[in-house]
């Protein structure tokens, strides 16, 4: 089990090393889809949808650029459709 947490850490590693700046817009889209889900969670049943999906679509932006860098298709194509989905709901809110 250590071997496999020190392998983890040395990818992270790895990683922030070799792409500092994907790195931290990775951990920054990350955080927004944190803070969007615990928003989401503390304001049901009328959370606001409004201010959220703006934050929610730039977090899937950004994770849609990191896979593109990463050459990962399938993550790529997620966060496509999911800024995609996203974007239709913000549009169809604002002429509610």
């Amino acid at each position: 089990m250590n071997n496999i947490l020190i392998g983890i850490f040395e990818w992270i590693k790895s990683d922030y090393k070799t792409h500092p700046f994907r790195f931290v817009m990775e951990v920054l889209a990350w955080a927004i889809s944190i803070g969007c889900s615990i928003t989401m969670a503390i304001t049901l049943p009328t959370p606001p949808f409004f201010a959220l999906y703006p934050v929610w679509i730039t977090g899937c932006t950004i994770y849609a650029w990191a896979a593109w860098t990463r050459r990962s298709f399938g993550m790529l194509a997620n966060y496509l459709l999911l800024t995609t989905i996203d974007t239709i709901a913000l549009i169809r809110l604002a002429f509610l």
